[in-house]
């Protein structure tokens, strides 16, 4: 699902726009949406087709959070690749309690790579010493 909406939606945004209510398979660590089955409170902001930031309303029922985890660790033994590992010690925190809790994430990166027109993160990076040779 995530490869279909990179490959079909992310190129065609070319104006700023959210892409939100991610489906829980691709959002363990959301939180469900309040009326909407197998869907998170999430969203992505996108401009000119590249992601610019990430947020979502954090998860904080250890036991869902469990059970995330071992339905990422069952897709990660069918080859997902991006699929979180369980841990324990996160959801042990999580019993002694998380409040309500938010947060978004905007990578310096992207941003950059928005404002220099750059079609490769790797063109923006910081340590050039990690770039391919070409």
């Amino acid at each position: 699902l995530d490869r279909l909406v990179s490959h079909f939606i992310e190129p065609m945004i070319s104006s700023p726009a959210f892409i939100v209510d991610y489906p829980v398979i691709l959002s363990p660590l959301a939180k469900d949406h309040r009326s909407k089955p197998n869907i998170t409170e999430r969203f992505e902001l996108f401009v000119a087709g590249k992601e610019i930031a990430n947020a979502y309303t954090e998860l904080n029922n250890p036991s869902v959070q469990r059970d995330r985890f071992m339905s990422q660790m069952h897709a990660a033994k069918q080859g997902d690749d991006e699929a979180l590992p369980p841990d324990e010690a996160f959801c042990t925190a999580l019993e002694y309690g998380l409040p309500p809790t938010a947060g978004w994430g905007m990578g310096i990166d992207r941003l950059v790579m928005l404002l220099t027109n750059q079609s490769s993160i790797r063109e923006v990076l910081l340590f050039p010493a990690m770039k391919p040779d070409r």
